[in-house]
C-alpha cells in the first residue's frame, strides 16, 4: 500500500501552485510527503519533468512512478489536475495498476573510455558539427545499412510518442518492450541510398552505430552530450525497468486519440 510520497516540479510559478495544492490534499487525505523512503515519485508538470524525475531517481525499479500534467502535452503523465481527487481516491482504495516499463541501457565506447548511459525515451546521434552524419548501423552484429544523413533516433517502445513522431517515426504500444530506430534526414541519391523508413527491432537485440567521424553529439532524453574518439555505440532494451502506477480507466489507444487528435476518451 501506499503511504508515502515524494513530489518533484520545478520552480515555475504555475506549477508550484500546482504543487502546493497536491500536496495539500494528499496530506489531508493521509498520505505522508517525504523526501525519503517513498514509495511513489510524482513528476509535476509536463513531460520533461517526467524524465527529470526518473532520471534523478537513478530508474528506481523498487518504487512507483506518476505524473500530474500542468504542461501542454503531457502524454506521459497519466493525472490532470481536473481529475486530481479521483487519482487520490484511486491511490487510497489501491484501485490502479502497474505498467512495467523497460529501460534503454546504451553503451558508448570510445577510444580512452567508455560510458553507459540509461533513458526512458530515445537516444539521438548527430556529427558533433551538426554536419552530414555517415553511420554503419547492425543489428546483433549484422549489416542492416550504412546511413548517410543528419542523424538517427533510436527510442523505446514508451518513447515512440516522442521526439521519434517528429521524425514520421511509427506509434508502439508503450509497453512492447522493442526499439524503433528512426532516420533523420537521410540521403538518397544515385550515389547514397539509406533506409527512409523506421526499422522495429525486438526487445533483446542490440543496435550498434559505428560513425565515420569519431565525434558525435549523443542527445540523451533531450540532453546533448559530446563525445570524441568514439568507436562504436551499443543500444538495446537492458535489464532495468521502472513501475509506472496506471488509472483504471487508462489506455493507450485513448491516450494516443487524445493527445495527438485532441478527441479524448470515448
Amino acid at each position: 500500500m501506499i503511504k508515502n510520497i515524494k513530489l518533484f516540479y520545478n520552480d515555475e510559478e504555475k506549477t508550484k501552485k500546482a504543487a502546493s495544492i497536491v500536496k495539500e490534499k494528499l496530506i489531508a487525505n493521509k498520505f505522508k510527503i517525504v523526501e525519503e523512503n517513498y514509495d511513489l515519485a510524482i513528476a509535476i508538470g509536463g513531460d520533461g519533468a517526467f524524465l527529470r524525475m526518473v532520471r534523478r531517481t537513478n530508474f528506481n525499479s523498487n518504487i512507483f512512478y506518476v505524473g500530474i500534467n500542468t504542461g501542454t502535452l503531457g502524454f506521459i503523465q497519466e493525472v490532470t489536475m481536473d481529475n486530481l481527487d479521483d487519482f487520490i481516491e484511486a491511490l487510497k482504495r489501491s484501485k490502479y495498476r502497474i505498467e512495467k516499463v523497460g529501460i534503454q541501457e546504451s553503451d558508448i565506447y570510445c577510444s580512452e573510455y567508455q560510458d553507459k548511459v540509461y533513458s526512458l525515451n530515445e537516444i539521438i546521434v548527430r556529427d558533433v558539427n551538426l554536419k552530414i552524419a555517415k553511420l554503419t548501423i547492425k543489428i546483433d552484429g549484422d549489416l542492416l545499412e550504412r546511413f548517410i544523413g543528419d542523424g538517427v533516433l533510436v527510442c523505446s517502445s514508451f518513447g515512440s510518442t516522442g521526439h521519434n513522431i517528429s521524425y514520421d517515426g511509427a506509434i508502439m504500444y508503450n509497453s512492447m518492450g522493442a526499439l524503433q530506430l528512426t532516420p533523420i534526414a537521410p540521403l538518397n541519391s544515385k550515389v547514397y541510398r539509406t533506409i527512409f523508413n523506421s526499422v522495429i527491432i525486438p526487445e533483446h537485440k542490440k543496435i550498434t552505430i559505428e560513425p565515420d567521424n569519431e565525434n558525435v553529439l549523443v542527445t540523451i532524453d533531450g540532453e546533448n552530450r559530446e563525445y570524441m574518439g568514439v568507436v562504436k555505440i551499443e543500444t538495446g532494451i537492458g535489464n532495468k525497468s521502472i513501475k509506472c502506477l496506471r488509472l483504471s480507466y487508462y489506455s493507450f489507444p485513448n491516450k494516443v486519440n487524445e493527445k495527438l487528435l485532441g478527441r479524448g476518451y470515448n
